[in-house]
């Protein structure tokens, strides 16, 4: 009899710290591991909105996958998923397929348009790489075609994002201070460029206290930011959107170059099409994140839903919780391959930062809130420790955000 196959899907925060772990707690002769990944690259989700403003390169938010797993240990397979049949325990390739005795499914998320009228075909999404590097582009393009093209409208340079929460306004942060550096290469008055949000809820960032929240808009208005709260997007158009404000029936037309939809995302639809029971699209799992209804089977990240304690909200999918997850879904492998009992997934939150730029934030760490310069300077310790976990000392070196280290 062969080693026991576990297989892991994605190569996200979830899928890819669960692989480098279960390098750490298992011997070689304890399992044969594979990751199955589209890209052959990992990339920071929570770094691009950096890369769709342009303020770094997209290279720095990936990293090469074999350059992180130890390829001894770890087949990798450059693939997309297409199906998981659960009952032959295989799992449906483009090119092929492939068998397991275990899975781990981090196949992350998708972007949720909600059946807004026009927003698939011209809004951007920040949801990759390459969609970070379209956008990026695209305003960059904008810009230098202002004061060349003769058909160009003052509209041109007016960037729409749709949604307040984390992305959104991280985005945002990163606009406020790319904007100033196009004007000066393409010499366009900074009063003719508009950055506008529109977002549904009353105030923005709904996961922070109020005061944070207060303090990141305040922030970003005195930048040059125009808020629309309480305020829907109803249609997008090659030339725009159009909103409309709670309890009014008058609808607003806002002309506009670029349109960036962050305002909400939905888990990989692969794990629903399979088969399995969902929440929203999510994987509901046992408290040692085993599917409920499938003990082979481990849910990490977006796809996974868990709920604290009955009746309450589920965690929200963060990368935070995604690497927290894959550290106990590794040592739950070993103890199942050991015929041990799993371990009870434990939440520990260390706090959320968001980041408004490359200098000033807002978060609460242990409980202490964090304004300005702190809050960006943890946000970076935050991004380096996932580094430090996920690839040691050189992969900070050379990817990280403290560029002195």
């Amino acid at each position: 009899m062969g080693k026991p196959k576990i297989l892991i899907l994605g190569a996200g925060y979830g899928g890819m710290m669960t692989t480098v772990r279960l390098t750490k707690e298992l011997h070689a002769e304890d399992a044969e591991i594979t990751l199955v990944n589209k890209h052959n690259y990992h990339y920071q989700t929570t770094w691009l909105h950096e890369a769709a403003a342009g303020t770094i390169h997209h290279d720095r938010t990936r990293m090469l996958i074999k350059n992180v797993i130890n390829t001894n240990r770890v087949h990798f397979v450059q693939d997309s998923v297409r199906s998981i049949d659960r009952a032959n325990k295989k799992v449906i390739l483009k090119n092929g397929e492939l068998t397991y005795d275990y899975l781990v499914i981090g196949l992350g998320f998708e972007s949720n348009t909600f059946g807004i009228k026009g927003l698939e075909e011209n809004a951007f999404a920040i949801r990759s790489v390459n969609t970070a590097r379209k956008i990026r582009e695209h305003i960059e393009y904008k810009f230098a075609s202002y004061n060349n093209d003769p058909d160009a409208k003052d509209s041109d340079l007016t960037i729409v994002v749709g949604g307040a929460g984390l992305s959104g306004i991280e985005f945002l942060g990163e606009l406020v201070n790319r904007i100033p550096e196009l004007c000066k290469e393409y010499d366009i008055p900074a009063e003719k460029v508009k950055i506008i949000n529109v977002e549904g809820l009353p105030m923005i960032l709904p996961p922070f206290a109020r005061d944070l929240a207060e303090y990141a808009q305040k922030y970003l208005e005195s930048k040059g930011v125009i808020f629309k709260l309480g305020t829907f997007i109803k249609e997008a158009t090659e030339d725009g959107v159009m909103v409309q404000k709670k309890d009014s029936e008058v609808m607003e037309t806002i002309e506009a170059g670029t349109i960036v939809w962050t305002g909400g995302v939905k888990a990989s639809h692969i794990p629903a099409d399979s088969g399995f029971a969902t929440n929203r699209g999510k994987i509901e799992v046992n408290p040692d994140l085993r599917a409920k209804e499938d003990d082979h089977v481990f849910a990490v990240g977006d796809v996974a839903v868990i709920f604290p304690k009955e009746g309450e909200r589920p965690y929200p999918p963060t990368a935070q919780i995604a690497v927290q997850e894959a550290f106990y879904i590794a040592k739950n492998l070993k103890h199942l391959l050991k015929g041990e009992a799993t371990e009870t997934f434990v939440y520990k939150s260390q706090g959320t930062v968001a980041s408004l730029g490359d200098k000033v934030g807002i978060g609460t760490v242990l409980d202490k809130k964090l304004t300005g310069k702190p809050a960006a300077f943890m946000k970076k310790v935050i991004d380096d420790k996932y580094l430090m976990e996920l690839g040691g000392v050189g992969l900070v070196l050379k990817k990280g955000k403290f560029h002195f280290l």
